[in-house]
């Protein structure tokens, strides 16, 4: 019975685990949006990035966009250690070490969300990001 308890609570301390400071590395096996992909299949929200939902105007538009950009290439992210919904929050980064949330931002399809990026991204956007409605929770 023991060794059962000890496997449980193993099991259960380490879906609990958080990502807070630490990078990770892998393959994008899933773009969810423009704000959210999958790295080895973890959930990240792309820290400080305000991108329109897919039933949104320019949603669909973003989220073929990050595909084309990084579906089943490596990434590094790091992990801020919160988490949103199912989503590990962190900054995303290609193998050119170019940051995923500018790049999406200056490419017009998403906005700097200042509440969360600190303005981080507030110099990449364009005069058609400036026209996607921003967030409430961003401001």
């Amino acid at each position: 019975m023991k060794p059962l308890l000890y496997w449980f609570s193993f099991v259960v301390l380490t879906s609990q685990y958080s990502f807070a400071g630490e990078w990770i590395e892998g393959r994008v096996t899933h773009v969810r949006d423009i704000d959210t992909i999958e790295v080895n299949n973890l959930p990240v929200r792309l820290q400080g990035l305000d991108g329109p939902e897919l039933n949104e105007r320019g949603g669909r538009e973003g989220k073929r966009w990050m595909t084309k950009l990084i579906l089943r290439k490596p990434v590094k992210c790091w992990l801020t250690g919160e988490k949103t919904h199912d989503r590990w929050v962190g900054q995303c980064f290609d193998a050119s070490e170019n940051d995923l949330a500018a790049l999406a931002v200056a490419s017009g399809l998403a906005r700097d969300c200042p509440r969360f990026s600190g303005g981080r991204y507030r110099q990449f956007e364009t005069a058609e990001s400036r026209r996607l409605p921003s967030k409430s929770y961003c401001r």
